[in-house]
């Protein structure tokens, strides 16, 4: 489901909208795991591909509602680990492309799969960071941990979505805005919407960031638009 393109204020500058964070002249985007369905399709799992196109029109609707000079695809543009596949180097240059003639700056922050990103980028003269600072705001994968963080951390990874006990078979993607070490921490949801996510209140986290308790962690859930459902803890309580 599209969510509403209102913006909802989370915490100082940072705004969530749509499954993206606005911060002052900034976008940032999380997971979008290009290549994901052909990684699946190959392994005899048919399943609906994403479209590029779909995915382009999407962004551009977020752009529309906002004003911002600089993209950043915050880890995991690509899915595929050892290579790149033909749908890969096909999509991300095609969306690459389409927002660098719009004029954006694009800043391509290094996740675990973006192993073999390089030829891509560097086609389009691009350069690929492992974290980028905006003011007292760290952007960084979420897969390690790096020294000299910002007294606010961004991560995805996680691919965060939650379930309730009405609707057991159901998860919906969400923000969780909690602290890590005294420090601001927001974790972004996948932009890939083949997916939704690892269900945060069930299964072990993956980022070394989330090894801590999550419960007093705040969940926004993107749907039609954006809900904030309380803590961690008090949804695993109503589940239980």
């Amino acid at each position: 489901m599209r969510c509403s393109m209102k913006s909802t204020l989370i915490y100082n500058d940072i705004e969530i909208v749509d499954l993206a964070l606005k911060i002052k002249d900034h976008l940032v985007l999380g997971d979008l795991q290009i290549g994901f369905e052909e990684m699946l399709n190959k392994k005899g799992i048919l399943i609906p591909r994403q479209r590029i196109e779909s995915v382009i029109e999407r962004i551009d609707a977020i752009l529309k509602n906002v004003r911002v000079k600089t993209i950043v695809f915050n880890g995991d543009l690509k899915h595929e680990f050892g290579i790149i596949s033909r749908q890969e180097w096909r999509d991300i240059t095609r969306l690459l492309e389409h927002l660098v003639l719009k004029g954006y700056e694009l800043i391509i922050v290094k996740g675990n799969h973006d192993v073999v990103l390089g030829p891509i980028v560097k086609k389009l003269n691009l350069k690929i960071v492992d974290y980028y600072t905006v003011g007292n705001i760290t952007i960084l994968h979420g897969d390690k941990i790096i020294p000299d963080l910002a007294d606010v951390i961004i991560i995805g990874h996680e691919h965060p979505a939650i379930s309730f006990h009405e609707r057991k078979d159901e998860r919906y993607k969400c923000f969780l805005v909690g602290t890590w070490h005294k420090k601001k921490l927001i974790v972004m949801p996948s932009f890939n919407t083949v997916t939704v996510g690892s269900d945060i209140s069930k299964e072990n986290v993956l980022s070394p960031f989330l090894k801590q308790s999550l419960k007093n962690f705040d969940v926004y859930i993107v749907e039609d638009k954006v809900y904030k459902f309380g803590k961690v803890k008090d949804i695993v309580k109503e589940s239980s």
